[in-house]
């Protein structure tokens, strides 16, 4: 997607298409960044000077700083403007005249390589400096600025595209095809008769990448990090910052699933955007495969992957190589590799004393005294860390 370099001669005026990097900034949600040049090909007239002026115009007089979010469709609209000062945030309601203005702006817009906008994104000063974003969907939209898939359909109606980001592709035209409930398992495997070939991938076999994926989440919990891998008695879960991820779900006999996305997939953007068959990640699969411990990715149409594992090896339908799921998994796939991750958390701990903690978590021996020192961290943070490794079954007595 080519970017939208457009600015407005006006003092201190910026303008970015979203999903750039940008240095965050209190408000809602999204950081304006300063660019440079001008084209206002897009923009003919004066009609970016009357939005600028109008959102000068809203900013009362004694508050230092108003953020405006506003999305459209043609069907649909939504906005949310905060004005600040150092102490006190508060909303105040969008102009109508601002309204008009946006969407005789966004639909000027629609005569450029991206298409209209989604979500019009804007800060002003006291000063009288104002800063610009247009997001075209590169990130998924906050929840409270995300319509129903009908008010995209319609849009679409009338500002055909060539393309849409997978996400949105995905949430407007899915249509349940990934949702595989236990009545349709049950069905498939009855009707098709297909079983799956034993997988030849890199993917470690589920107890030691159980007792992997468990030691990482106890250094992640050991650190008081929001981020990296968690399990409980029988699933495991991670998000990674790329926005991939994925679920590991442990079925009783020795039995387990493990299924993800990764983040604009090319074969479901293939799928979505040219329609392209959507991969059978479950072809062969057994009945226990199902929703209940699929990702739930699944139930948006963004599954990528789907792997399960029947006691004694992987196997899997359609999907991806083991070998490209790196961004959606924790560094499961060797004791070194999991040794790493910790190690690349907390420097403190050496690689060394990083793998005797994941190879003592694949024998089932670690003990409190034994993992405390290694883990560190608060006390409370260490007996958290430690109940990581209880709920996965990797400890013993002392």
């Amino acid at each position: 997607m080519s970017q939208d370099n457009s600015t407005v001669e006006s003092p201190d005026v910026g303008f970015r298409m979203a999903g750039q990097a940008a240095t965050a900034e209190p408000g809602i949600g999204f950081a304006p960044h300063r660019r440079a040049g001008s084209d206002r090909s897009t923009e003919p007239g004066n009609l970016a000077e009357r939005v600028i002026g109008e959102l000068l115009a809203l900013l009362p007089e004694g508050w230092d700083r108003l953020d405006a979010a506003v999305a459209m469709t043609v069907s649909d609209e939504t906005a949310q403007v905060i004005v600040s000062d150092a102490q006190h945030s508060a909303p105040v309601p969008l102009s109508a005249r601002m309204v008009e203005l946006l969407r005789e702006l966004r639909h000027r817009s629609a005569e450029s390589a991206e298409g209209p906008w989604w979500r019009f994104l804007a800060s002003a000063t006291s000063r009288g400096s104002v800063q610009i974003e247009y997001d075209y969907g590169t990130d998924p939209f906050p929840d409270h600025q995300l319509f129903p898939p009908q008010a995209y359909l319609a849009d679409l109606q009338t500002y055909p595209r060539t393309r849409l980001p997978v996400w949105l592709a995905a949430y407007v035209g899915h249509a349940d095809r990934q949702v595989r409930t236990p009545g349709n398992a049950a069905h498939s495997r009855a009707s098709d008769g297909v079983f799956a070939p034993r997988a030849e991938t890199d993917l470690p076999a589920l107890p030691l990448m159980w007792a992997r994926w468990a030691a990482i989440a106890a250094a992640f919990v050991a650190a008081d990090s929001p981020l990296g891998p968690r399990t409980t008695t029988a699933l495991g879960w991670f998000e990674g910052i790329s926005r991939s991820g994925s679920t590991l779900h442990v079925l009783p006999g020795g039995r387990a699933v493990l299924s993800g996305g990764l983040w604009n997939d090319p074969r479901l953007d293939a799928a979505y955007n040219d329609g392209v068959a959507m991969p059978q990640l479950y072809r062969g699969a057994p009945d226990w495969v199902a929703d209940p411990v699929l990702n739930p990715r699944a139930a948006n149409g963004l599954l990528s992957f789907c792997y399960w594992w029947d006691g004694t090896a992987w196997h899997c339908g359609e999907s991806p190589a083991a070998t490209e799921l790196s961004p959606a998994l924790p560094g499961v796939w060797s004791s070194r590799s999991a040794a790493d991750a910790i190690n690349q958390l907390n420097a403190r701990v050496s690689v060394d004393a990083a793998v005797d903690l994941v190879t003592a978590a694949e024998a089932g021996t670690l003990t409190r005294s034994f993992a405390g020192p290694i883990l560190g961290g608060k006390a409370d943070d260490t007996h958290n860390a430690y109940y990581q490794l209880m709920l996965a079954g990797v400890v013993t007595s002392e």
